[in-house]
């Protein structure tokens, strides 16, 4: 379903000890816009009984069973796009906004 790189998985570890959430799993949303591209949010949230459970690089991941069917296959990374600012990316084959890397 989700996979989540090692930064990933480094940074949102690092978040929940910072945010005093160490026992919360990590809630990964996604919602359709107008254009028909996905929106994206994380936090650190309780389960709901009809969440999704993954768990993925050590971290465990929860997502209502609508953004499951937005989010399959979907990558979560964490990556340095400009120099010195670095940020959570969704490598999504459902969105039609996102571009995969060229094979080398």
């Amino acid at each position: 379903m989700i996979t989540i790189t090692p930064e990933a998985a480094k940074q949102i570890r690092l978040s929940a000890q910072q945010g005093n959430a160490k026992d919360l799993p990590l809630r990964i949303a996604a919602t359709k816009n107008e254009d028909g591209s996905l929106h994206y949010g994380l936090g650190f949230d309780d389960n709901k009984e009809d969440d999704i459970a993954v768990t993925s690089e050590g971290v465990k991941i929860i997502v209502s069973p609508l953004s499951g069917v937005l989010l399959q296959g979907t990558t979560l990374d964490f990556v340095e796009l400009e120099s010195g600012k670095r940020q959570f990316i969704f490598m999504n084959p459902n969105d039609p906004s996102y571009t995969p890397p060229a094979a080398d």
